[in-house]
């Protein structure tokens, strides 16, 4: 997803923050990512552009682009990735098995959200869900393996 849709340098500047070299470049590493991306990718693009910026200051931004929700995070077996915020929230179907990402609209989950804060008076401000499961083809892998075992246990 690209970042230029959005004025993020008016963005920061009204919630009172600097656009800084940094925050740029790391803006521009996770639209070259074309998706999501890890921060070791962030930082290895970042450093092809400007070899001295390091580890901890990309860590530092990423952590900054969240709280002012201009980049969003998912934490995916173990990993953690990024990718730029859109205009409207949007939530991910992720395989455990095969780590397959499936974008799903926010309407999907919406109602989920309203049901929530009826029921319980509580807002959910999460504008990037990731939900686990199994995909169709490692459902269906699964369903396959299962019925084998059963058929050897049988013998």
């Amino acid at each position: 997803m690209s970042h230029d849709h959005w004025d993020y340098a008016t963005l920061l500047r009204e919630r009172g923050f600097r656009v800084t070299p940094q925050r740029q470049l790391i803006l521009d590493a996770i639209c070259a990512g074309d998706g999501h991306t890890t921060p070791e990718e962030i930082h290895e693009r970042v450093r092809a552009w400007t070899p001295h910026v390091n580890r901890a200051t990309v860590y530092r931004n990423l952590d900054f682009l969240c709280d002012m929700r201009l980049v969003v995070a998912v934490q995916i077996g173990g990993r953690w990735y990024y990718e730029i915020a859109g205009e409207t929230p949007h939530h991910h179907l992720v395989c455990r098995r095969c780590n397959r990402m499936v974008q799903i609209d926010h309407l999907t989950v919406k109602s989920l959200f309203d049901r929530v804060e009826r029921e319980r008076h509580f807002t959910i401000d999460m504008d990037h869900l990731a939900l686990f499961g199994l995909c169709a083809k490692c459902r269906s892998a699964e369903a396959g393996s299962r019925g084998r075992e059963r058929q050897n246990s049988r013998r």
